[in-house]
């Protein structure tokens, strides 16, 4: 399912909304991110301010790339599974019922699926206009476009299409 009408509130099974595996990073960087599957809820809804994704991970996947915004909050919260919390200051192995938050200019992190089962979780954040990331392992950050739009550049400004 994709985004609704803007007067369709009616509830739905979240596992109805279509998965999008589809990271917007370049290559060689989305290659890392296979095995990622999120269904973009709130969206769906016409949400724009608030993001709300449930979000599977292939055993060997990872969830982004390692990775800090600057004025975007973030929230995951496992639904099943036990992935590994990989961050700037160490590695938490997580289980279900387990949460984590990460606020503007916080600790880097990122989840990596090492086990053999499927992870399971959610992903709640909001969405600022005036947001960028930063990658500490990658030759890479993030900024929005004139239109808003997230483009990727090499540390030295340089887009990723050069």
């Amino acid at each position: 399912m994709t985004r609704r009408r803007d007067d369709d509130f009616t509830p739905l099974s979240a596992r109805d909304v279509q998965a999008r595996d589809s990271t917007g990073y370049p290559e060689p960087f989305a290659a890392r991110v296979k095995g990622r599957a999120k269904r973009r809820l709130a969206a769906t809804f016409g949400l724009r301010h608030v993001g709300v994704n449930l979000t599977t991970l292939a055993p060997g996947a990872q969830s982004a790339l390692m990775h800090r915004h600057s004025a975007a909050e973030e929230f995951i919260y496992i639904l099943s599974g036990a992935p590994l919390l990989r961050t700037d200051v160490g590695g938490f192995r997580l289980k279900p019922g387990m949460c984590a938050g990460f606020p503007p200019n916080g600790v880097a992190h990122h989840l990596v699926n090492d086990t053999d089962a499927l992870v399971t979780y959610l992903e709640i954040g909001d969405n600022p206009a005036d947001d960028s990331a930063s990658y500490p392992e990658d030759d890479l950050r993030a900024e929005r476009d004139a239109n808003g739009r997230w483009q990727f550049l090499r540390r030295d400004g340089r887009l990723y299409d050069e």
